[in-house]
């Protein structure tokens, strides 16, 4: 490929992401908002004051934020506004395809009933359909610092909704909460014929990934940690199992010290099925372009390894064959076309 401005590449390259938490993008200032909106107390007093306060030691310093922003999101038309203000943003780095995650236990123990949350999310999913061509599918997931008592009775309440839901996952702090503590419920979710995503192998050892592959995972969410067992590299590789990798995430929760210390492509090299994604965009500095931006710089990606990533992203998501054959069909337009302008 002639040189070309890797950036606005970055940014155009029709892309999907595979791991975002819807609540892990609300803004500073739609969180302030949604504060006004239903009376809920802030301990910051400004939008600048909460992104000062962007600053974590581990996931759990993180995740204690992260739940003071659920605790704004109330009304059907607040997770409305958070969805489309993510997709909105999404579309600006020419995402096609969103599959985002949603942790419903953080709203229905605040009181939230769980179709004020599905019915904004899904209109949501709608308008973005038809208003920004932007295909989003949702995830729900199990937090794993709760029973899998509470996993089942999440089942119970989402039933209505099976139909829109593309997987159901497993999220939240890992050290002391290995999937193997969900084995039951998995097991249902797999006999109900539903999709399961497990995040694995972030904070967890190679041996927490190992188990939400043995528990069926049809993907591993992060997976960092798998480099550690060579032989479950080789069974990642040979079984095609996508791990959707956060850098820019892991990079501020101190999961790595430095980005050129990223393991992404060193996992690319093993022949693994990657992706690059922003996990809590507004949270970790950086959208889905960002991410691929600044992996590109500190590991000196070439133009060829975005392309992979971009195609990766497209395979490694719950779209149709068909939708899939016609989204690589359209990263390959948008190289040649690069190509030509670059020429």
């Amino acid at each position: 490929m002639p040189r070309i401005d890797l950036e606005n590449f970055i940014t155009g390259i029709p892309k999907a992401e595979l791991h975002m938490h819807l609540e892990g993008s609300i803004e500073a200032e739609l969180m302030f908002e949604l504060a006004r909106r239903n009376s809920v107390a802030l301990q910051w007093d400004t939008p600048e004051a909460l992104r000062a306060a962007y600053h974590f030691q581990d996931l759990q310093s993180f995740l204690e934020i992260f739940w003071a922003g659920c605790a704004v999101l109330r009304q059907e038309q607040d997770f409305y506004d958070l969805t489309m203000a993510y997709l909105r943003r999404a579309r600006q780095d020419n995402v096609r395809r969103a599959e985002l995650f949603l942790g419903l236990q953080s709203f229905t123990l605040n009181g939230v009933s769980v179709k004020t949350v599905m019915d904004g999310v899904l209109r949501a999913f709608d308008d973005a359909a038809r208003e920004l061509g932007v295909s989003a599918a949702l995830m729900v997931i199990a937090q794993r610092h709760r029973s899998e008592e509470a996993a089942f009775a999440l089942l119970d309440a989402i039933e209505p909704w099976l139909p829109r839901i593309a997987a159901i996952g497993l999220g939240g702090p890992e050290l002391g909460n290995p999937p193997s503590k969900f084995a039951e419920f998995f097991r249902t979710c797999k006999q109900r014929g539903l999709r399961v995503v497990i995040h694995a192998g972030e904070e967890g050892s190679a041996a927490y990934v190992r188990e939400a592959l043995q528990l069926g995972a049809v993907r591993i969410d992060h997976g960092n940690a798998c480099l550690d067992d060579p032989d479950l590299v080789q069974e990642l590789a040979t079984q095609g199992v996508p791990l959707t990798v956060c850098p820019l995430s892991n990079l501020k929760l101190r999961v790595v010290a430095d980005l050129d210390r990223h393991p992404l492509k060193r996992l690319m090299d093993a022949g693994l099925m990657v992706t690059v994604n922003s996990d809590d965009p507004s949270y970790f500095g950086g959208y889905i372009a960002e991410n691929l931006v600044e992996c590109q710089r500190a590991l000196d990606l070439s133009p060829a390894d975005i392309i992979t990533l971009a195609r990766n992203s497209f395979i490694a998501s719950f779209m149709s064959a068909h939708e899939k054959a016609a989204a690589l069909e359209e990263i390959d337009r948008y190289v040649q076309e690069h190509a030509r302008g670059a020429g």
